[in-house]
């Protein structure tokens, strides 16, 4: 970098270092702007409908309050869910006092008043008017979901915290102690504001080297022992998810197969210890077996390395100081490791090295290194990017047609209030502040993707859907750069573009050659692509004359947090989850909606009104397409999910990004996920296509693949049902207004299990029937006469009270299940790998024991050996009477379920039943209920609910939580 601009804390001093350089570019006199949504003399505001809601988030499962503000003012457009989590998130001030932000327009107020007076501030405007449009033209956009900037922004701005913009970060690690020690102090200070970073480790000596000393290095393995328990102990104080951060290596370290087995090694040492009887919980004493569980870890992969894997010939490893070789391997031998370890537990992703840096437009100024924890912002160590992305779906016309046009004109405001943010944005870390204010590192992208491709028709794996997401991806990173180039020319360049200058425009001319290779099908794609070919001309002219404001203009993020907030039917690049989606209710409640997508979809494809019902109320009952009415095979792929009875092959979502990757200044945040009987030749596969069709990073991830991530069954077993009617018809009656109590006989059989949870000693002792009916429950818990032991026994009496008095065991299992307190975590029982209290771990015990199958597939409980049957069942081949057998039962469980179909004309919703009794808590786990399977996603570590898949991390619908950047 050429400059030092101001301090990492202080807006005045980015300010004043910004006004500096202003006077170099005065000349041209800022941007004339037009407007595109807005009406002069009309306030955005003006232009909706408001009203007044409650905001109360309670845990589906208990019915806890999580969160409550009452009154908060939004437009009647947002949907309940989206209110919630903006009111939640975003709105700032604590709750219940006078300074508590009450109404979106608060918010949307003091972010634009907040880009807008640092724009004319810089000299970004030509006058007051457009000084006027800018500020009415972002509110009309954020207002109405068009797009939306990333979470730190609405955290931020405006308020009186420091003005972080940035939710991705790269840092830097050098082999000397004080460089390793500062990179867990800077790791600490960016996820204690709530951010993640990545980094390379690839400089320090590996354990196979010397130190000056005459000693072994302790390789870089080891440091990352230490980084993990940092991450481990301060899980982030950001208000939006924990600590995340990427760690790589590259494949020619000495350390690299250590680095690959590190998390193999950890998931086989969790369940040795667990069945042990260790204390295998978060907190637990002996957690600190287990490492490296807090980051996502990738091998930067060479061209050199792809080609020995190729050819079979031997690769090798080099010193990290002197660049020599210090041992040989087989490069098969090393890559096949590599697709083992991902195999078995999703780490590592891969990073294609050469080909980062061949699109690095600042190759000068340092290498690509390292990436943000998603993966999608990769540039110079020690800098940051701020994100924002664009609705997609906003851009569709009631013809089914994208509007090129007006997302170009889109585009073009919101990269411009990007660039204003770096002005006035504050920094964790000098190096950072310095690195970002001199590059001016940028990453617009989009979301609803993949429900744009099926609105239109278009299924998310075929050319077509290719050649669209390629054309918008080629016009959005054109119209940004062209933008950027405006800007440049007005507010001057970054301050490393001199020295860059013939890379980045060489960068410009390779993102405009690939625009030139895109095939087109007709109609959407063909339009679109025609508008970016000529903003890359006008690009690469502007650029030539101006050169550019930005370094770096498009990432594509998960957009998690802010998806929802956008009403967001599909994150990032992805496509559906499935079609059947969970929606939150007005005053509370929740049903299920076949998404509203569906029937955009038959229209695009001809279908008449009546057709569409019919196929709409197909999908409400069964979840999937396949057998609709009057729905033709052709069109079936247009429905593909990336998860269901028709899910999309992981080599579907290779060729999606690699359409879209020549258009990305930056990578993907996407997660390729394969199933269950995916081979580790499979995985080999994905990564080595990923190499040759021009990726810069690819991660998987195998279903079940993880500790705790067990089936659940799709359909009741029919002996099991049989047999609890018989023990139903075997019991004596009770009247429902006269309760009876049946006591136990004075000897009785009784069983008594010792348990651990979370380093909770116990032991559990219940008494049962003779006809094997259990009729009272013990637990013996802390010390003998401790408040917690008599209270445990006062709750044992009142159990067992209730049990002989004819209360249903399943009762108390389905309340005192996933109950979350300390102790928590890991348990010494096979059956049970983790439990979120005791209690939760006592009834799920009793459960095993007492309940039958059928009635524990209901709760979701099974035994070890239970899961491994599913595991095996599911993937076995059945006769036709069986197959047609487990067909029918689907069908009757699902035809029970309450799904709101949308009507065809007007957007109304018909409610309809429920899915035998069970209720969902989240899309995932509706999903679950249908397919049968579980979705591999964890919990949200703020309300419990279920998350979903976005990008390469997870959000949560309940609360809006993720698990990466938003």
């Amino acid at each position: 970098m050429t400059e030092t601009l101001g301090s990492s804390t202080g807006s005045a001093a980015n300010g004043s270092a910004a006004r500096g350089r202003r006077s170099k570019a005065d000349g041209p006199g800022g941007l004339k702007l037009e407007r595109l949504y807005t009406t002069d003399g009309v306030h955005p505001y003006d232009e909706v409908t408001w009203e007044r809601r409650d905001v109360v988030l309670t845990n589906w499962r208990d019915g806890t309050i999580n969160f409550e503000q009452r009154g908060v003012e939004f437009p009647s457009t947002w949907s309940i869910n989206a209110t919630n989590i903006v009111t939640s998130k975003y709105f700032r001030g604590a709750v219940g006092t006078p300074t508590r932000e009450t109404s979106l327009k608060q918010i949307i107020d003091r972010v634009v008043t907040a880009y807008t007076n640092s724009g004319r501030e810089n000299s970004y405007f030509a006058t007051p008017k457009d000084e006027e449009i800018f500020a009415h033209e972002l509110t009309w956009m954020l207002l109405h979901q068009v797009f939306a900037f990333n979470s730190p922004v609405w955290f931020n701005v405006g308020t009186s915290s420091p003005q972080q913009v940035s939710a991705c970060f790269i840092l830097a690690v050098d082999d000397t102690m004080d460089a390793i020690l500062n990179w867990y102090r800077e790791e600490g200070l960016i996820f204690k504001g709530g951010s993640g970073a990545g980094l390379n480790l690839s400089r320090i000596r590996s354990s196979k080297e010397l130190l000056s000393s005459g000693g072994t290095a302790s390789g870089p393995v080891s440091f990352m022992r230490g980084a993990d328990a940092s991450a481990g102990t301060i899980k982030s104080g950001g208000a939006t998810r924990r600590a995340a951060k990427m760690v790589v290596l590259d494949v020619d370290h000495p350390d690299i197969v250590e680095f690959v087995e590190t998390k193999v090694k950890e998931e086989d040492k969790i369940r040795a210890l667990r069945d042990a009887g260790f204390d295998m919980d978060l907190g637990g004493e002996d957690i600190v077996s287990v490492q490296y569980q807090n980051a996502n870890n990738s091998v930067r992969v060479s061209d050199e390395f792809m080609r020995a894997v190729e050819s079979g010939s031997e690769f090798g490893l080099r010193a990290r100081q002197t660049g020599e070789v210090i041992e040989t391997v087989d490069a098969r031998e090393l890559f096949t490791k590599i697709n083992t370890a991902a195999w078995a537990c999703a780490d590592p992703g891969i990073q294609y090295d050469d080909i980062i840096n061949d699109w690095h437009t600042c190759p000068e100024s340092g290498r690509i290194n390292a990436s943000n924890p998603c993966s999608e912002y990769m540039h110079l160590d020690n800098s940051s990017c701020n994100l924002a992305s664009l609705n997609l779906m906003k851009f569709l016309s009631d013809e089914g047609t994208f509007d090129a046009a007006t997302f170009k004109k889109a585009v073009e405001f919101v990269i411009t209030a990007m660039d204003i943010s770096i002005c006035f944005a504050d920094f964790p870390t000098q190096p950072i502040a310095e690195t970002t204010r001199a590059f001016r590192q940028l990453g617009i992208g989009y979301a609803n993707l993949g429900a744009l491709l099926m609105a239109t028709g278009h299924a998310y794996d075929s050319e077509g859907g290719r050649a669209l997401a390629a054309a918008i991806s080629s016009l959005m990173n054109g119209t940004a750069y062209k933008r950027s180039a405006e800007l440049a020319g007005i507010v001057g360049p970054y301050d490393g573009y001199a020295r860059n200058a013939d890379a980045h425009k060489r960068v410009i001319r390779k993102h405009a050659a690939a625009n030139d290779q895109i095939r087109t099908y007709g109609g959407n794609d063909a339009e679109t692509l025609k508008l970016a070919t000529a903003v890359w001309a006008e690009t690469i002219a502007t650029g030539e004359k101006n050169g550019y404001r930005n370094a770096q203009a498009s990432v594509l993020a998960p957009t998690g947090t802010i998806g929802l907030m956008m009403d967001c039917d599909t994150t990032g690049i992805e496509p559906d989850l499935a079609l059947v989606k969970f929606k939150k209710l007005v005053g509370g409640g929740s049903m299920q909606i076949v998404n509203q997508t569906v029937p955009r979809a038959l229209a695009a494809l001809g279908y008449q009104a009546e057709q569409v019902e019919a196929i709409v109320e197909f999908i409400a009952q069964h979840g999937h397409v396949v057998g609709a009415p009057g729905l033709k095979n052709v069109h079936y792929s247009v429905f593909d999910c990336a998860m269901g009875e028709r899910s999309i092959a992981p080599m579907g979502h290779v060729r999606m990004m690699a359409a879209v990757q020549p258009f990305i200044s930056g990578a993907i945040s996407k997660t390729v996920n394969m199933p269950e009987d995916a081979s580790v030749d499979d995985v080999a596969e994905i990564y080595m296509q990923g190499w040759k069709m021009g990726l810069k990073a690819l991660a998987i991830y195998r279903d079940n693949c993880k500790v705790g991530q067990p089936l659940s069954a799709s359909s009741k077993n029919k002996d099991s049902a049989d047999d609890a009617a018989k023990a139903s018809a075997a019991a004596p009656s009770v009247e429902s207004h006269t309760p009876v109590r049946r006591r136990l006989p004075k000897k009785r059989p009784s069983q008594t299990v010792s348990f651990t949870v979370g380093g909770a000693e116990g032991y559990l002792t219940t008494g049962s029937y003779p006809d094997d009916g259990l009729g009272e429950v013990f637990i013996k818990l802390g010390k003998q006469g401790s408040t917690l032991a008599g209270v445990m026994d006062a709750f044992s009496i009142a159990v067992s009270v209730g049990l002989q008095y004819g209360i249903p065991l399943e009762s108390y299992v389905a309340k005192f299940t996933n109950l979350r307190f300390e102790p928590a975590g890991m348990t010494d029982d096979p059956d049970i790998r983790i439990a979120t209290s005791v209690m939760d771990y006592l009834f799920r015990r009793i459960a095993l024991d007492y309940l039958p199958v059928d009635a524990r597939a209901e709760l979701g409980i099974f035994s070890a050996e239970e899961r491994t049957a599913q595991v095996s069942s599911s993937y076995s081949s059945y006769d036709a009477e069986d197959a047609e057998d487990a067909v029918e039962e689907l069908r009757t469980s699902v035809d029970a379920t309450p799904v709101v179909r949308p009507a065809v004309e007007g957007g109304s919703a018909k409610p309809a039943a429920d899915l035998g009794g069970r209720k969902a808590g989240s899309s995932t786990e509706l999903l679950e209920m249908v397919i049968g399977k579980s979705a591999d996603a964890p919990l949200c570590f703020t309300c419990g609910t279920k998350m979903r898949p976005s990008g390469a991390c997870y959000v949560c619908e309940g609360c809006g939580s993720t698990s990466g950047c938003s």
